[in-house]
């Protein structure tokens, strides 16, 4: 059997910079940038990897990309100081803030209920 030893999860973007950046303030930091070419971001358990799209993208489909956290007004607190619009739900097994990033691709902050 291969022996993996490190994992990430590329999405593709229209503008490098702006992704960065709007992941550098949900709390990503640059692990490795190879110029316009691509970049990992890492944050707590997951490496991202920033691609350029070579089409016009709608976000990565069915891809979601879940932050937990032991604070959502927290969370909340950040989202609207970037002026990034959310959405809240509050259920049985957490409270979510549902957004997305500049191209589409869904990305939600939970406080599960679990824990």
């Amino acid at each position: 059997m291969i022996k993996i030893t490190e994992t990430n999860v590329t999405i593709m973007v229209q503008d490098m910079n702006k992704s960065i950046s709007f992941y550098e303030n949900l709390g990503f930091e640059i692990k490795n940038r190879w110029g316009d070419h691509y970049a990992m971001l890492t944050t707590t358990g997951l490496t991202l990897g920033i691609h350029p799209a070579k089409e016009p993208s709608t976000g990565s489909g069915n891809v979601s990309i879940g932050l937990m956290v032991d604070d959502a007004n927290e969370a909340k607190v950040l989202l609207e100081k970037n002026n990034i619009r959310f959405e809240h739900h509050d259920d049985k097994s957490g409270i979510y803030l549902n957004f997305k990033d500049p191209d589409g691709t869904v990305v939600y902050y939970t406080q599960p209920k679990w824990r």
